[in-house]
Order: structure tokens, then C-alpha cells, then sequence
């Protein structure tokens, strides 16, 4: 049986295929396989453009055209080709020198050139730097762009409701109140942060042969400043020079970019959770789709389903994400395969981590403020005056300001606006201040909450 999204053992391949289809350019086999040849390509014309390297001269634009289409052209049954070789060779870097050496030898004129395919390296030098790429790649290309439109939505909510004032809660309880756009500024202005942190990540690289000494490289042209033409290739890439490596690149910028996917995950999950709560509260309806089903038994559900389906993605992404973080960096001596079987999993977490974006978009989209049940929510929220009237009391330096209020209103039922103007008319302060108090409400309570609102930008 051929693999259909209806077999594959991941959720990634088979139920959300099409959801992650923009990750696979950068993590999938054939992406790796992809990779691999882009960097041993762009290493042989490097070396040919060295002129301290006579062995191997420059080629003609027409071949470097050439060599380039392979990496343009790479076919799924190129990595088909590869997996062959590969599985007569138990070695999956060296299928890739093979396979090249298969297909470059029709376009030299000098046959011993080919051995400058994969000329002094270790694997490693290929697989890091191939990683690099798709990891900076995928960031720059999907993850960023994605983030973007939640952060965009969250920003378009927060300024259309930045008037719509709102009771808040903390410990879940009542408490002061603020504005529904106000709210989701503040997790616009989290997210924002995680982005600008996670776009400014660098992602190293090096080329230094088998244990980073640059040995096989000097016992082959021992006057050449070999370092120099290493840090010269991996900043062409777009990558970092790392000077200092055991056969490996110890991955502490990977474990660094896990840790910003993962705090933002963190943030969105916060997020879906209080949303979540809000539907519960029925300060949000949400759009209805008329062919879809909330419940099999229960004909008038609207489930908030998208933020589920995000909060059980970040979840996943966010163990895969630790774990990744807390073990790339750690390698036996100058190392050992466990990073190995590790990095392929990085597909695997930046998947889950890319569905709970897009789940969380799609719920925000649905997302329509019930204006009338948050108004009555505040409504019956008179107590909460208690705190801007003890405040004003202390300025005055009446005795006890916040022990009376306490008495007034701690664990009361039915406080009203007429409970509230009583005290206010009672209290031994000029009478500009009490006509300003008593013009306070819990719809007009929320301090620079809708200023704040607008503020925020994208």
C-alpha cells in the first residue's frame, strides 16, 4: 500500500498534511537530502575559485549553471537515487558524494576534480550547515510570516475594542475593570517581544573537518589560511562563523531558537486558555459555519474547538522543544549520533508549533464580542468603586480608608450604585471630589485602558 495522508503514522503527514505543507520545503528527508547536496555543491565551487588550489580550476559559467540545477532540479526521484546508494553504504552524507560524483562527471573536463567532492570533510560540516539553512529558512519563510498575522488579528481586535470596557478577574474573581481590546493589546505587545526575539536568533555554522581543527585541510595545503576561506563560506550562506567545534557545532544557538519557539508558545497558550474562558463566560460568540457540527448528540453546540486544537499543539511542540533544547547541546567528547536521530524531530515540533498558529488564527477570526452580557457583567459590579474611592480617601487623610470600604462591600450581595453614591455623600471631602466620584462607574472605571489599546501597533 502506497503512503496516503490515511496511513501515515504522524498527525503531520496524514490528519493536518495539508496544514504543514509549507514546513516541508525545509524538514522533510528529501528537504535534508536537498540541503546536503546545496552545501557540497556551493564547497566544490568554492574551492575552484580558490587560486591557491590549482588542482581543481575555475569552472565555466555554463558548469556552474549545471551544477546548480541540480540543486533547482532535486526530484523526489533524485532522493530516491540517494536512499539507494545509501542503503548499500549505511551512510547517509556519503550517498550524498556518491550521487553527486554520479552526475558531476559529466560536466568536468578533469576527472580528478571530482575529489574535490567533499574535499576534507566530516559530515557534520555538511549536516550542520544544511541544518542552519533549513532552520533560518523555515524561521524567515513560515514560522515569522505566521506569527505575524496572529500578532496582526490580535492588534486589528485590540484598537476595534479598545472602548468596550469590560470586568476583569483576578484569583477569578471580580476586579478592576479594563477594555476588551485592551486585553488583547497586552498579548499582541508578548507575542510581539517572542517575535523580535526569535528573529533575531543567529544561526551558526562551520567547516572545519573532524574534531574543528582543520587537520585533513592543512595535511593537504598547509600554507593556506584555511580559517579564513571557512568564515568566508559559512557567512556567504547566511550563517554565523563558529570558530571554535568539536567534529559537531554544539547546537547552543538551536537550543536557543527552542527556547524562543517555546516561550512563545507559552504566551499563545496563555492566550487560548483566557479566550477559551472568555467563550465560557459568553463574552465571545462565534461565527457558525452552518455545515459544521458542535456536538454528535447535542445540536446547539458551538465548541471553541480551534483554540483547543491550538492549546493541544503547543503542547506537543513545547516537549519536543525542551527536550531538543536540553539535549543538542550535550555531546560525549568531540561527539556522539545521539543529535543526530534528535534534529529530525526539529520538523516534527516547528510542525505542531506552526498548526497552533494557525488554529489560534482561525479562532480569533471567528471571534465576536457579546457587547450585551459583558455590559451586564459590569453592571453588578458596583463593588468594585470601592477601590478608586479608598484611594481618593487616603489622599484626603481620612482615618481608616480601607477598612471602611472593606466593611462596606467584602463578601456583599446586591452593592448598587445607590449603596455606592450613600457612602460617597458621607464622607469628609470637598464636594468637587465627591460630584467626581460619584460620576464614576464600572463602565467608565478603566483608566488608560482604551489609550493603551489604540497604541499598540503591528
Amino acid at each position: 500500500m502506497s503512503l496516503s495522508p490515511l496511513i501515515a503514522l504522524s498527525p503531520l503527514d496524514g490528519r493536518y498534511h495539508s496544514k504543514v505543507a509549507s514546513l516541508r520545503p525545509y524538514f522533510s528527508e528529501l528537504a535534508l537530502i536537498r540541503h546536503r547536496v546545496h552545501i557540497e555543491i556551493e564547497w566544490f565551487k568554492a574551492l575552484s575559485n580558490e587560486p591557491a588550489i590549482t588542482e581543481i580550476p575555475p569552472f565555466s559559467v555554463d558548469t556552474i549553471s549545471k551544477f546548480d540545477n541540480l540543486v533547482a532540479n532535486f526530484s523526489e526521484s533524485d532522493g530516491k537515487r540517494v536512499k539507494t546508494i545509501e542503503a548499500r553504504t549505511n551512510h547517509d552524507v556519503k550517498a550524498i558524494e556518491y550521487w553527486l560524483k554520479e552526475h558531476i562527471i559529466k560536466y568536468i573536463k578533469t576527472p580528478s576534480t571530482i575529489e574535490f567532492i567533499h574535499f576534507s570533510c566530516t559530515s557534520e560540516d555538511i549536516n550542520n550547515l544544511s541544518y542552519g539553512l533549513m532552520l533560518k529558512h523555515s524561521r524567515d519563510q513560515v514560522m515569522l510570516p505566521t506569527l505575524k498575522k496572529v500578532i496582526g488579528s490580535l492588534v486589528e481586535m485590540a484598537h476595534r475594542l479598545a472602548e468596550v470596557p469590560m470586568l476583569t478577574r483576578t484569583h477569578g474573581q471580580p476586579a478592576t475593570p479594563s477594555t476588551l481590546g485592551k486585553e488583547f493589546a497586552n498579548s499582541a505587545h508578548r507575542l510581539k517581544e517572542g517575535y523580535d526575539h526569535l528573529a533575531s536568533i543567529s544561526i551558526p555554522g562551520k567547516i572545519n573537518g573532524a574534531v574543528g581543527n582543520y587537520n585533513a585541510h592543512l595535511a593537504a595545503y598547509p600554507n593556506f589560511n584555511w580559517e579564513k576561506f571557512a568564515k568566508s563560506f559559512v557567512k556567504k550562506l547566511g550563517l554565523k562563523f563558529n570558530p571554535y567545534t568539536t567534529q559537531i557545532e554544539p547546537h547552543d544557538a538551536i537550543a536557543t531558537l527552542c527556547d524562543a519557539y517555546a516561550h512563545i508558545n507559552v504566551i499563545l497558550l496563555d492566550l487560548n486558555r483566557d479566550i477559551w474562558g472568555y467563550i465560557s463566560l459568553g463574552y465571545f460568540k462565534q461565527k457558525v459555519n452552518r455545515f459544521e457540527v458542535g456536538s454528535s448528540t447535542m445540536p446547539h453546540k458551538v465548541n471553541p474547538i480551534d483554540f483547543e486544537n491550538s492549546e493541544g499543539n503547543l503542547g506537543v511542540a513545547n516537549a519536543l522543544l525542551r527536550h531538543l533544547s536540553d539535549k543538542l547541546p550535550i555531546s560525549r567528547w568531540q561527539r556522539d549520533l545521539t543529535d543526530s536521530t534528535i534534529l529530525r524531530n526539529m520538523g516534527i515540533a516547528i510542525g505542531h508549533t506552526l498548526l497552533s498558529y494557525d488554529s489560534c488564527y482561525k479562532g480569533l477570526k471567528k471571534l465576536e464580542a457579546n457587547l450585551e452580557r459583558i455590559a451586564n457583567d459590569l453592571e453588578n459590579a458596583w463593588d468594585l468603586l470601592a477601590e478608586p474611592i479608598q484611594t481618593i480617601m487616603r489622599r484626603y487623610g481620612l482615618p481608616n480608608p480601607y477598612e471602611q470600604l472593606k466593611e462596606l462591600t467584602r463578601g456583599k450581595d446586591g452593592i448598587t450604585q445607590e449603596t455606592i453614591h450613600e457612602f460617597i455623600d458621607n464622607l469628609s471631602i470637598p464636594d468637587s471630589e465627591k460630584k467626581r466620584l460619584r460620576v464614576i462607574t464600572p463602565q467608565n472605571y478603566i483608566g488608560k485602558a482604551a489609550e493603551l489599546a489604540r497604541k499598540i501597533k503591528k
